[in-house]
């Protein structure tokens, strides 16, 4: 079936490629099973294109993801090429990719699976049923201000700068974002920030708050700040719905829920721009894990994250809300049949490769479309 469905496939570095060819066997399955396809193309990113092209991106690469309707990203990074340049690290690419393509939102789910809740740090009691959204600023912050970058001083001393800047429309956005999603869940937004220390916090609640105010005075707002927002996350993490912070505290508070789920191998997240005049958003969808070099090319990888990601774009970039869901339920399916790669696995589990977990996929797949 022809399909108008532009889909850009960057496999990247280390375990990257292997997670990725497990969506793809999924793609295909889409296609024969379900007659959704996709016009589909594949590029290089990270380490895998400085090997190639001398940069962990090209423009050629650049214009194909601004062109493309979604992109699915695998992982970048490996020891080989931690003494590049600055500019020419594995991670630049990504970067790149999130700044001129203005994906402002990042979304990063935090869900344990029923099957899964025992393989938390927390008591199950914490964790079971667990169901937040960590909203991510993510072209802003610290990690693109001006100016930044280290200097040495007249006594030989050496002096670091990364500045912390953020505009009012910046934070509007974001936090309409973060509206919109509480209101499709459950009606609750928790807005992070340090307003207590830094002048950034104090315009990001005064923003927020001025916004709920005029557009959203029916989702309830709680404001905290970040450590209070780590803190609470261990302690009690079912008191959150969505929460929407910066992007050096999204950064470090994402990861910190992904792991309440037991395995950042089972977390996906999707990064989307401002809608144009037509409705469509710019798109790119990662798993939250790295690209994990110690175990690339051992087909031992959990290819979850990258698989429940591409379910976040069937859902957020070609409204295909059933198809997602269904994806999402064969990941289910197999984890309750204890099924588990070695990052997952527990006492009384069966641990299976890379493979042999896409198969597992697939199979449950064809049960619930039969």
């Amino acid at each position: 079936m022809a399909s108008n469905r532009k889909l850009l496939v960057l496999p990247g570095d280390g375990i990257g490629p292997e997670a990725m060819k497990q969506v793809r066997r999924v793609v295909d399955w889409f296609d024969k099973r379900r007659t959704v396809s996709f016009d589909l193309k594949e590029g290089l990113v990270g380490g895998a294109s400085y090997e190639k092209h001398g940069t962990p991106l090209t423009d050629e690469t650049m214009a194909l993801a601004q062109s493309c309707d979604a992109t699915l990203f695998g992982a970048v990074g490996g020891p080989q090429w931690d003494n590049l340049p600055f500019d020419k690290k594995p991670e630049r690419g990504l970067l790149r990719l999130r700044k001129e393509m203005d994906l402002f939102a990042n979304l990063r789910p935090a869900i344990v699976f029923e099957a899964l809740a025992d393989a938390s740090a927390l008591k199950r009691e914490l964790v079971a049923g667990l169901d937040i959204l960590i909203l991510r600023e993510l072209t802003g912050g610290v990690y693109f201000g001006e100016p930044r970058g280290v200097t040495t001083l007249p006594d030989g001393q050496k002096k670091a700068v990364d500045t912390q800047v953020y505009t009012t429309s910046e934070i509007q956005r974001v936090a309409r974002v973060g509206f919109e999603l509480a209101r499709k869940r459950g009606n609750r937004l928790h807005s992070v920030e340090k307003a207590n220390v830094m002048h950034t916090g104090v315009l990001w609640r005064e923003v927020v708050t001025a916004l709920h105010k005029a557009e959203y005075s029916d989702v309830k707002l709680e404001h905290m700040y970040a450590d209070n927002c780590a803190m609470q996350l261990v302690r009690n993490p079912k008191q959150f719905d969505v929460i929407v912070t910066d992007n050096l505290f999204g950064d470090i508070l994402s990861d910190c829920a992904a792991m309440l789920t037991g395995s950042l191998g089972m977390l996906p997240s999707a990064s989307l721009g401002a809608p144009d005049a037509t409705g469509r958003r710019k798109a790119l969808y990662e798993p939250v894990h790295g690209s994990a070099p110690d175990i690339a090319g051992k087909d031992m990888a959990n290819p979850l994250a990258t698989l429940l990601s591409f379910a976040m774009m069937l859902r957020y970039s070609f409204d295909l809300a059933d198809d997602a869901a269904l994806v999402e339920q064969a990941a289910k399916n197999v984890l309750a049949k204890g099924l588990r790669t070695r990052d997952i696995a527990s006492a009384g589990s069966t641990v299976v490769s890379t493979t042999q977990m896409g198969d597992a996929l697939l199979k449950e797949l064809d049960a619930l479309a039969a």
